[in-house]
């Protein structure tokens, strides 16, 4: 019997659907995905991270049989399970867009997505940002649009880490384990019923791996796990954290990814009909892939990379020529009892991922390898395209950077997934019920004009006064845990005005973010944020890696500035960023910055789900708000077009620029309301935010992209 027979067993037979519900995360981008599972324990479903499984088995047998007699509870609950019939039905159906798109991927050849992170939901914590976030966009839309996706990826038993800040506000790195058996996964077996075991030589040990299963609608995401018993103790903590920072640790993993990742596809029996590289941590799976082919077809290296790159694309999330790099003494260490499985000489194997294939001390390029290795690479935005076509020029001497086959197809999000319920409902009212099966139709987008000013301001404040209670929530106990005194323990009450203009600002924490751009003149922006009449206050979340001294560095001065007298009640920090937090922040502020260094934001999503939601963009010129960005329409650029080398001269620009427009334009457009309070020519872009954002900045496009463009294009 498997984790989830055992739970169908445990819940009243009235009930027993709730089972079905919890191991498949179609629920949570479901309007019922608020109400189904909190109202079974709303203590416990909090406790529990939004876990249905732990929320299943740790509640009382008492209140389950009280749900089962209630008859509103058991038709709600009878409506999404036949909901769920239908929607996985339509697959077997051809009544999907890509059952029509492209009828040869199918469910025995689907498309294998390969990723180090995926960001699926909270109580999944496998995820540490944007990336495993947009890989977990990409498996909700593949199955939304009916389209056979196998994701590849591991299983960390610590996740990414729990940030707590002690009483000088600097980072501390808190891991503790998940309990599969209280997750939304399932172990694969076999045949005979035994936990399927991949079996992956590294560094001259045979490595173990379980695979878990997880359901996401009709996708399916496998997860790969060496904390078994048999495993040597170093080898068990393969899988244990996420992006741990040794490098003998990311390129064992690279190697659990990606070697083991294709022997997992080939024991489940799938063929995949395209091989999808979402950054270069899986790229040795192109090397298994050659190694598989050479011995099926004896063929040479040079024949099964031909056909390894007939089948393989290579999305490139990086906009650095540094990133993913191994030294020469890590390679010989690590691969030395590989590359004469592929009947190549140390050198030559080497030369696969240098620029210069005669230098035999260049470090070996992930990136470089996977380019060579695969039929297309693509960038995930316009401007990230033109970056990478000029970075890896050098790979291409005979053409001009234009000519550089670097395509690129720009990032967007699964808006079923990141729109809140007040919104959606909204959305039922005026753009029509099945408003979600044609997100990328903008005469449908433009009936946003016709809703009333006054019914989208009152539900963006509804979602901003809940951000503004989770937010005093979660500051008040950081506070009372690192034993504050009372009295900065009961400011809290007055942190955040409803009546105020919100910035949210939610970012990984390192220097090229530039976090704490927006107080490098800090009288300046006292006075801005601290002005009687027309004030400003925003929210802060995000967390900097472990090894980023400078990023907790920036941490800890905006914890000082915080404390200042004329800031403390306008700023806050909210520690643990996580997808839940983010939900509320991009549901609930008015405007979202972002000031990383250009051109080092390869695309970002941040600010495509605040438009979903009616919030405005402010920000830099770089990854996707480039493509966005409608001047006096949708949102403010920050800094000029023209740029200089020197960094400190371009800090003082893009800050200067910020405090400009914020001073001059922004707090006059929102502070200028009716007697009701509703500012609205403010409104008027909350809705051409949604407008001219939504049709294009979604998954749903992305997907459809990446099938009719590179999917189906050999």
């Amino acid at each position: 019997m498997n984790t989830r027979q055992q739970l169908r067993a445990k819940l009243p037979a009235p009930l027993r659907s709730l089972a079905e519900l919890a191991y498949n995360y179609w629920w949570s981008w479901t309007p019922e995905r608020l109400s189904l599972f909190r109202v079974i324990a709303p203590d416990i479903w909090q406790q529990c991270q939004h876990n249905p499984v732990a929320l299943l088995e740790g509640v009382s047998a008492e209140r389950l049989w009280q749900l089962a007699e209630n008859p509103h509870y058991l038709k709600r609950l009878q409506q999404l399970s036949a909901q769920l019939d239908s929607y996985l039905s339509h697959v077997s159906q051809e009544q999907t867009w890509a059952a029509q798109a492209a009828p040869h991927i199918t469910p025995d050849h689907p498309v294998a997505y390969f990723c180090i992170e995926f960001g699926i939901h909270e109580s999944l914590p496998l995820y540490c940002g944007g990336l495993g976030v947009l890989a977990g966009d990409f498996l909700k839309s593949a199955s939304d649009l009916g389209l056979p996706v196998v994701g590849v990826g591991l299983f960390y038993q610590q996740g990414y880490f729990t940030q707590r800040l002690n009483r000088s506000g600097w980072q501390e790195a808190i891991y503790t384990s998940s309990d599969p058996d209280l997750m939304p996964i399932e172990p694969v077996c076999n045949e005979h019923g035994q936990r399927l075991k991949i079996r992956v030589l590294i560094r001259q040990r045979r490595v173990k791996a379980q695979v878990w299963q997880v359901q996401i609608g009709r996708s399916l995401l496998y997860l790969l796990d060496t904390n078994l018993p048999d495993n040597d103790p170093l080898d068990r903590r393969l899988t244990e954290r996420l992006y741990a920072g040794n490098p003998d640790l990311q390129i064992a993993q690279s190697m659990l990814l990606g070697i083991g990742g294709v022997q997992l596809l080939q024991a489940l029996g799938y063929e995949p009909s395209v091989y999808h590289l979402n950054e270069v941590h899986a790229a040795f799976a192109t090397l298994e892939l050659a190694r598989f082919e050479m011995e099926q077809a004896d063929s040479t290296f040079t024949e099964a990379q031909a056909a390894v790159k007939a089948q393989t694309l290579f999305t490139t999330h990086t906009p650095v020529p540094t990133g993913h790099v191994f030294s020469v003494d890590m390679m010989d260490s690590f691969m030395a009892d590989y590359w004469p499985l592929l009947d190549l000489s140390r050198e030559e194997f080497l030369a696969l991922g240098t620029r210069r294939q005669d230098d035999v001390w260049e470090p070996f390029s992930m990136t470089i390898l996977t380019m060579r290795m695969a039929r297309s690479t693509n960038g995930v935005s316009q401007r990230h395209g033109e970056v990478s076509r000029k970075m890896w020029q050098v790979l291409y001497p005979d053409k001009d950077p234009v000519a550089v086959p670097i395509s690129h197809i720009t990032n967007g999000v699964h808006i079923r997934s990141w729109v809140a319920p007040l919104m959606e409902d909204l959305f039922d009212d005026y753009l029509g019920r099945n408003w979600s099966t044609q997100l990328s139709n903008p005469e449908m987008w433009s009936k946003v004009e016709s809703i009333s000013d006054e019914a989208l301001r009152q539900r963006h404040q509804i979602l901003t006064a809940r951000l503004f209670a989770y937010t005093r929530d979660k500051v008040r106990q950081a506070r009372s845990e690192r034993g504050e005194a009372a009295d900065d323990i009961n400011a809290v009450a007055r942190m955040l005005d409803p009546k105020i203009l919100t910035l949210g600002f939610a970012r990984r924490f390192s220097a090229y973010k530039r976090n704490t751009l927006i107080f490098r003149d800090l009288q300046r922006a006292t006075r801005i944020f601290a002005n009687a009449k027309r004030p400003i206050q925003i929210i802060f979340a995000g967390k900097a890696h472990p090894a980023d001294e400078e990023g907790k560095r920036l941490i800890q001065r905006l914890m000082e500035w915080s404390r200042h007298p004329a800031l403390r009640d306008r700023i806050a920090f909210i520690e643990d960023y996580d997808m839940y937090t983010t939900k509320l922040m991009v549901q609930g502020v008015d405007l979202w910055l972002n000031t990383p260094r250009r051109p080092l934001e390869a695309s970002g999503t941040s600010g495509q789900k605040i438009a979903i939601n009616g919030g405005l963009n402010f920000s830099v010129l770089d990854g996707w708000w480039g493509e966005g960005y409608k001047p006096q329409l949708n949102g403010w650029k920050i800094g000029q077009d023209a740029e200089t080398t020197d960094q400190e001269v371009q800090n003082d620009i893009d800050a200067e620029s910020f405090y400009a427009q914020l001073e001059r334009e922004i707090v006059r457009l929102y502070y200028d309301q009716d007697r009701k309070g509703v500012p609205h020519s403010w409104v008027k872009r909350m809705k051409a935010s949604i407008r001219t954002i939504a049709p294009y900045f979604n998954s749903d496009r992305m997907v459809s992209e990446y099938v009719t463009q590179l999917y189906l294009v050999k």
